[in-house]
């Protein structure tokens, strides 16, 4: 893998992310206004989702040809993964934005939360099983 060409792709599109987020998503009208450290705090947050959504794209880009070139049992055994680490990754940039999006409407946020936080868990415990079966090839 060119690590170049890994940390550019990352790097473009996380911050091309950063700009184009509140474009696709505006800030809900009511939302409160932060105070100038919380405002840092959060832009510090959403700088690093950013850029971890740009990871995940490197990572699938980058990654796709690694997962396709190994045997079908393989491939089998290892998508799972691969759609979670890539999950994992990508998915803080649009529930962020989303957060911001829907502001206080509680249905909305049900949705979100429910759709992002649930795929997290269950990414958590494929990766779980995938490290436990990898220990289990190891002999360990």
């Amino acid at each position: 893998m060119n690590k170049t060409k890994f940390a550019l792709t990352a790097i473009i599109v996380g911050i091309s992310a950063l700009f184009i987020g509140k474009a696709i998503w505006p800030p809900a009208a009511e939302l409160p206004e932060p105070t100038a450290t919380q405002f840092l705090f959060f832009a510090f947050l959403a700088l690093v989702e950013a850029l971890f959504f740009g990871l995940g794209v490197a990572f699938v880009i980058f990654g796709m040809p690694y997962l396709k070139a190994a045997s079908p049992k393989n491939q089998k055994k290892m998508l799972p993964s691969f759609i979670s680490i890539a999950w994992l990754l990508l998915s803080w940039w649009p529930h962020d934005n989303l957060h911001f999006h829907i502001g206080e409407d509680l249905q909305g946020i049900l949705y979100i939360d429910y759709g992002f936080h649930l795929t997290v868990i269950i990414a958590s415990l494929i990766l779980a099983r995938h490290f436990f079966l990898l220990l289990k090839m190891a002999g360990k």
